[in-house]
């Protein structure tokens, strides 16, 4: 049966292979982005009406995250919104182990809409298409939390499933935690990554003090300096977090992406051998 579903965040790391995975169903599918039309954006509260006009079932996820301030309200928002345009389902990405988060899927859990939680770990892409890529770039990792055992995920794994829920009922009222199979600490992955590559990659431990330190003589804005404080000390350093689990065998029938088989992928795309420009 087709339906008519809207992606929140549709050019984003999981958005995109959400759009993608729906289109290989035959799904009617509206990019949730700045740029489409009607555009979304969250900022912009008085234009989501026309984002969810005719739409069915909805997949959110929340930039940047959904521990930020004005993350509880924005998403209180969207579901009275979506309940209004007669939304049937919601799909929400969430972070595992966030509290904050955790008062975001509350309000998705308690709208009387048919829905399913995604509860994510650490990306593996957020080393190949986020914060961490120009440290790699630069062959030089400095970052806290160095004995944090990690399950990261495949943002591919976390699309398949929030394809998964968008698309069968018997998903619904479901949450789902997904990992990757394994746990690694950051000093394994930068070797993971290096040994992929061939390139010399050195990890330094650091403490969270320091890296804030690094991140503000960066020019890192103070909002994401505490987003980063934020995810180091209450979800990397929460022993619950560093579990894996079955969720993606669950769902979809498979094992979860490993780290190497990402590892592999990404290589070959040439990101990981990019030249960082050189301040003049």
């Amino acid at each position: 049966m087709t339906s008519n579903i809207l992606v929140i965040g549709g050019t984003g790391k999981t958005g995109r292979k959400v759009v993608e995975g729906l289109q290989k169903h035959q799904q009617n599918v509206r990019i949730g982005s700045r740029s489409n039309n009607p555009a979304f954006a969250w900022e912009h509260p008085t234009a989501w009406p026309k984002a969810l006009a005719g739409i069915d079932k909805v997949y959110i996820s929340y930039y940047p995250d959904l521990a930020v301030p004005g993350a509880y309200e924005a998403i209180q928002g969207l579901v009275e919104a979506a309940k209004a345009a007669g939304v049937k389902k919601l799909v929400l990405l969430s972070g595992k182990g966030e509290r904050e988060a955790e008062r975001c899927e509350e309000v998705v859990a308690n709208s009387g809409l048919d829905h399913t939680l995604v509860r994510a770990s650490w990306f593996n892409q957020n080393f190949s298409e986020s914060f961490l890529l120009e440290p790699i770039l630069a062959g030089h990792v400095a970052l806290p939390m160095p004995e944090a055992e990690i399950p990261f995920v495949d943002t591919g794994d976390i699309a398949e499933v929030a394809v998964e829920a968008l698309l069968h009922d018997k998903h619904n009222d479901k949450t789902y935690e997904i990992t990757g199979p394994r746990k690694l600490r950051f000093e394994e992955v930068v070797q993971e990554i290096a040994a992929g590559t061939g390139k010399q990659i050195h990890f330094q431990a650091v403490s969270q003090a320091e890296y804030n330190k690094t991140m503000e003589a960066a020019g890192v804005s103070s909002d994401y300096i505490w987003l980063f404080d934020y995810l180091f000390r209450e979800v990397l350093g929460n022993p619950s977090n560093q579990v894996v689990t079955q969720d993606v065998q669950k769902v979809l029938g498979r094992p979860a992406t490993d780290f190497r088989e990402y590892v592999e992928a990404t290589a070959k795309t040439g990101v990981w051998n990019q030249t960082i420009p050189q301040s003049v």
